[in-house]
């Protein structure tokens, strides 16, 4: 969930370094590149094709077939083994020793080359794991999910049809439905799923009622959260219909994953910013005979995650995404990052424009606020008891069966106890990309805890 610049006046790999050295937890050769299996790729597969191999002994001396080439599975029907289709099947199930894949570990370089094999810092890991099962099973809820979503999100579909899609498969998979008092700040869903198009870079998702559907020619950015105990795993993607538009997703892409490079404990916000200007800005995208620069959007960031708090509270830090060189923030141990960036064929810069759907708790209001409109009141009752400071939309409260509460959700605003998000657009006629990881900062190892095979 994209972070605005706070001097804005608004709150909020593929690894592609030479230097940079990569491990992955899980099994070698046949499973990916990041210790995960490939799409296509499973142990029916091998067994489909080697049913004479030498498991019974006599077939040992047979003279082994010439292996099948194995056939492409249909894109609508991606789902992980032993997931449905659509996925329903809690991942807790799937993993009963919750023992989740590790996608990808990454070791620190140059001055912290050391604590990968310090036995201190081995032992600070181990003494502080106890979360990382949290994210993991949170990212490989994420992966499921998208993948789900990435192989069914075709144009035609309705903004509220993709937004359903994936948020009641986040419920199904974390098995916390929302739908009872609490349930949510257990585990679920995170944050308004964004959907959005073309010049909209960030923080829109319909509201009830929404019509909009899906263009061959849009370009969809998909930012969604996955959360179980406040641990949130925040990654989002971009999605195009047409190859004209492949130079504007690659450039951030790859953007994104020179910020995930240059991020480690005592990384300068100001370097990590420059270097993903530069990757970003060395593209340009030809549309319609006419040739574009493509820019960081300055006045958006990635940002710190801290539990249940998606952009780290008023003590969060912001990982700019352009060159700033009066930021002298640096990045510690411990941390968690989401590592997001956001590229345009327009100016480079958002504005808040149009109906807003994404609101979340403001946890510095003053907690006696005077109220004068009795409704807000109930509502405030409501988002305590069911998102807490987990930012929330529209459609959520419709789900929980409230109904008429515009009024007191505009009193809550107004008075500074809930904050507003809208939607953030570069000018009209552009179009602009995303893509985002969560890293964990852990003392011996950078976890990009996100990572899977599709990006």
């Amino acid at each position: 969930m994209a972070a605005v610049s706070p001097e804005d006046g608004m709150s909020k790999l593929d690894i592609t370094g030479k230097d940079v050295a990569s491990k992955t937890n899980g099994a070698s050769g046949q499973n990916g590149k990041h210790g995960e299996i490939e799409p296509g790729d499973s142990d029916e597969d091998e067994a489909e094709d080697g049913e004479e191999g030498p498991a019974n002994g006599e077939g040992a001396a047979k003279k082994k077939k010439k292996r099948k080439p194995r056939k492409k599975k249909k894109a609508g029907a991606a789902v992980a083994p032993g997931q449905s289709s659509p996925p329903r099947v809690e991942v807790s199930k799937l993993f009963p020793y919750n023992a989740y894949p590790v996608s990808e570990e990454v070791e620190y370089q140059n001055d912290n080359a050391y604590r990968t094999t310090s036995e201190e810092k081995r032992a600070l890991d181990r003494s502080n794991s106890d979360y990382l099962t949290d994210y993991r099973q949170g990212a490989e809820i994420h992966r499921q999910v998208r993948t789900y979503a990435r192989a069914n999100i075709k144009p035609g579909m309705s903004l509220t049809e993709i937004a359903e899609m994936i948020e009641n498969s986040t419920r199904a998979l974390t098995g916390h439905p929302g739908l009872e008092e609490g349930d949510n700040i257990k585990g679920g869903v995170a944050f308004p799923t964004g959907l959005s198009i073309n010049h909209c870079a960030a923080h829109y998702t319909p509201n009830l009622g929404n019509k909009t559907i899906l263009q061959q020619s849009d370009v969809l950015k998909v930012d969604f959260g996955v959360h179980l105990n406040g641990y949130i795993v925040d990654s989002a993607f971009t999605m195009a219909f047409e190859p004209r538009f492949d130079p504007l997703l690659e450039a951030v892409r790859a953007a994104t994953n020179t910020g995930i490079a240059l991020a480690g404990i005592d990384a300068r916000m100001s370097e990590i910013g420059a270097g993903i200007q530069e990757t970003m800005e060395s593209h340009e995208i030809e549309l319609n005979g006419q040739l574009f620069p493509i820019k960081s959007i300055k006045n958006l960031n990635g940002h710190t995650i801290t539990p249940y708090s998606i952009h780290g509270g008023s003590s969060g830090k912001s990982v700019p995404i352009v060159a700033s060189p009066n930021n002298t923030d640096r990045m510690e141990e411990g941390e968690t990052y989401a590592i997001e960036t956001f590229g345009s064929t327009g100016k480079g810069y958002v504005r808040d424009d149009g109906e807003v759907s994404h609101y979340a708790r403001n946890p510095d209001a003053p907690k006696n606020t005077p109220l004068r409109i009795s409704s807000a009141k109930g509502l405030l009752r409501v988002i305590d008891k069911n998102f807490g400071t987990l930012p929330w939309c529209r459609r959520y409260l419709d789900r929980l069966g409230q109904e008429k509460y515009l009024l007191g959700l505009n009193c809550l605003v107004q008075s500074g106890v809930v904050n507003d998000y809208p939607p953030l657009v570069d000018i009209k006629g552009s179009y602009t990309a995303q893509w985002e990881h969560t890293i964990l900062l852990r003392p011996n190892v950078k976890e990009v805890v996100s990572r899977g095979t599709d990006y």
